[in-house]
């Protein structure tokens, strides 16, 4: 199988394949798959592409769930996770990181230059700053606005879909809607056909200071192996982290399920440990294989993920159990 291998198949399911190709969550993963793909389309590595790619929305500052912009802890501080991982089982993640826009390449440098593969905090900042990044206010007006609106009841009810957002009936966009999202997970395979994938996010709106989700945990909210493919997720880390979805879904491809089979069992284990639970909150898996083959499920309608290869750029609407 080559790069030129020609696409097949359609959509939603995943009898898609073929690659380069690269696939992201959520629809503002359509300007991130385009960086991305400004690299695998000149036959460039996986992993500089998901890396290329994820900047893009961490750097959005209307995007309140990832980098910039994103909306800050119940103490008024953005304190960002990431984690990335190329075909030879290197990693790095990042967790609790204030004051730097891009903490996917930081985690980038913690997987290369040290021995270790995850930093957290005040010791991940010092590494940022130590390798060159500058530090930055990333709490912006509009984000500030809408966490002094949330002390004014200091309420925390996540919303499926839009976990990252303080709701407000009337005026934000409905569950299920084009505007909602979360953290971006990005898995790409280039035209060697090696495969890398990366993740980052700005955390659930309002919660606890130090609380780190799904998003920087490898296995969890991004695992990657390069005999198989590579998994990431969205939604509500606490289960993720549960049923260490992302690697479940890989070993699911590598025992023959389809991506889109394999992330369905993922959301049923989640529904099976807590069913009542689950139909409360949004949790959405993305999977693509080494054959180029994509797919995703979720629990509750509402979850779109983007994908980029030779023929098609567009976004899918994944489907869900609910």
């Amino acid at each position: 199988m080559t790069g030129k291998q020609l696409f097949a198949g359609s959509f939603p399911d995943a009898s898609n394949a073929g690659y380069p190709v690269v696939v992201s969550t959520w629809d503002f993963g359509k300007a991130a798959n385009a960086a991305a793909w400004e690299i695998l389309s000149r036959s460039g590595r996986a992993l500089d592409a998901v890396e290329a790619g994820v900047r893009i929305p961490e750097a959005d500052e209307t995007n309140q769930s990832v980098g910039y912009g994103g909306l800050p802890d119940r103490d008024g501080r953005v304190t960002l996770d990431a984690c990335i991982m190329d075909e030879k089982y290197n990693c790095g993640s990042v967790m609790c990181l204030e004051h730097i826009k891009h903490p996917i390449s930081v985690a980038r440098l913690v997987m290369e230059k040290t021995p270790h593969i995850i930093l957290t905090g005040e010791g991940a900042l010092r590494f940022a700053l130590a390798n060159g990044f500058k530090k930055e206010n990333l709490l912006t007006p509009a984000a500030e606005k809408a966490w002094r609106e949330w002390l004014k009841t200091s309420e925390y009810k996540p919303v499926a879909n839009i976990e990252n957002q303080l709701y407000q009936p009337g005026k934000d966009p409905m569950p299920g809607s084009k505007d909602n999202h979360d953290t971006i997970g990005m898995l790409a395979l280039d035209a060697q056909g090696n495969i890398s994938g990366a993740c980052t996010t700005s955390g659930l709106a309002y919660k606890m200071q130090g609380r780190v989700g799904d998003s920087p945990v490898i296995g969890a909210g991004l695992y990657v192996d390069n005999e198989v493919g590579g998994a990431t997720a969205t939604g509500v880390g606490e289960e993720v982290i549960r049923i260490v979805g992302a690697h479940l879904i890989v070993e699911l491809m590598r025992q023959g399920r389809s991506p889109q089979a394999a992330c369905r069992e993922a959301v049923e284990r989640i529904i099976k440990r807590n069913p009542a639970r689950a139909k409360e909150i949004q949790v959405g898996f993305l999977a693509l294989n080494k054959k180029g083959e994509y797919g995703a499920y979720c629990l509750q309608k509402g979850f779109t993920y983007a994908v980029r290869n030779q023929h098609t750029d567009t976004v899918i609407h994944s489907n869900s159990i609910y």
